[in-house]
């Protein structure tokens, strides 16, 4: 399966990228400069904390996906977004670039995102498509009242997505602010339908008293109700997508065990994308961000066994020496689709876009970006 989906993926680059395939990271280096030195404060190249360290060290700015986008359109200077992370976050980076009071502001001028690789996705964010989610609205209206639920998508989604929240009173989350997002989503109305990760929905709503009966798992691929009873759903205060995040969902309780037998005085750091066993049992659960800033004020000689994506942490081991920082996991866990990207597809990219010929651009029809727009708002209005 992995070798067919492979193939399919190469079948993405053109034969434009092939020569840049032989380069040294050196030569691709040097030419990566020479465009960001050409373009100036016009270009802004985007680099998620997940990506490759050599991809990292020619980004304008580091941080997660949302940060990103923010950070990028509140630029006065920038025309040109070359997002080094996945589809749906160059997605998220088009809408806040070029929201219609920025565009106006740029007298009518576009902001161009692009993603190096379109084979750069999220198979998170794949396990929910709009028309399954679509479908289960539906299905869920035939046994509770839809006005009494607020659909709520992880950042980490599809803008379909975002615009279906956006149609129907709901909201965006982030990894960071998913409790007072849940918690605005109470004062309206009874229950939430979380999507795409379940862990997060999951791990959030265990922290505000809500329990595991409370929230059935809806999966699309079942023919009834997502695999759930009518009574399920009517009791349900958080019906939660069967969804999840392949390097966080590799974490298990055995490893936290293992390294609180071998490391004592060990500290387990981990993302509240890992499952529940794994999230209950840690020291800190937090956030991409949160994660750096509780590493980057730790004391020297602290221990952390940290449970994210395999670059991140292996970053933080590197600017962190006076730490002893490991990765929470026997196996390698990293995000295979932002590994995609690496120096012969951004040099490949910019250097087309230098040429006047840009590849891979990222633009969300208008609809769409208009009814995610209200959903990022009300995330927005949330403190």
């Amino acid at each position: 399966m992995e070798t067919l989906i492979q193939a399919r993926l190469d079948k993405l680059s053109p034969a434009s990228l092939k020569p840049y395939k032989s380069l040294s990271n050196e030569e691709l280096s040097a030419r990566i400069e020479a465009v960001r030195k050409e373009f100036g404060p016009r270009l802004l190249i985007l680099g998620h904390h997940y990506q490759q360290d050599e991809v990292i060290a020619h980004s304008d700015l580091r941080g997660d996906s949302y940060q990103l986008s923010q950070l990028a359109a509140a630029s006065s200077d920038c025309r040109y977004i070359v997002f080094c992370g996945v589809h749906f976050m160059a997605e998220t980076a088009d809408i806040l670039a070029n929201r219609p009071e920025k565009v106006a502001e740029r007298k009518g001028e576009r902001v161009k995102v692009v993603l190096p690789d379109l084979g750069a996705g999220c198979s998170m964010a794949d396990m929910a498509a709009i028309d399954q989610v679509e479908a289960a609205w539906k299905d869920l209206g035939e046994v509770i009242d839809t006005n009494d639920i607020t659909p709520v998508t992880y950042i980490n989604s599809a803008a379909s997505l975002k615009a279906f929240c956006g149609r129907h009173g709901g909201i965006v989350c982030t990894s960071s602010n998913a409790r007072a997002v849940l918690e605005w989503a109470y004062k309206r109305t009874s229950r939430v339908f979380f999507f795409p990760d379940q862990h997060l929905g999951r791990n959030t709503a265990l922290q505000m008293g809500i329990t595991n009966d409370q929230m059935p798992v809806w999966d699309p691929y079942e023919p009834e109700l997502g695999g759930n009873s009518e009574d399920a759903i009517r009791r349900s205060k958080v019906v939660l997508w069967k969804g999840h995040c392949s390097v966080h969902q590799m974490f298990k309780a055995e490893h936290v065990a293992l390294f609180r037998k071998h490391h004592p005085g060990i500290k387990i750091l981990v993302h509240p994308e890992c499952p529940q066993e794994v999230n209950d049992i840690a020291d800190i659960s937090g956030s991409t961000s949160k994660i750096i800033d509780v590493v980057e004020k730790a004391a020297p000689g602290t221990k952390w066994a940290i449970g994210t994506e395999l670059h991140l942490v292996n970053r933080l081991k590197h600017e962190h020496p006076e730490q002893e920082i490991h990765f929470l996991s026997p196996v390698v866990c990293m995000c295979a689709t932002m590994y995609r990207i690496d120096l012969a597809h951004l040099c490949w990219s910019l250097e087309r876009l230098a040429a006047g010929e840009p590849v891979n651009i990222i633009e969300v029809d208008e609809q769409t970006k208009t009814e995610s727009l209200v959903a990022l708002a009300r995330m927005l209005e949330v403190k």
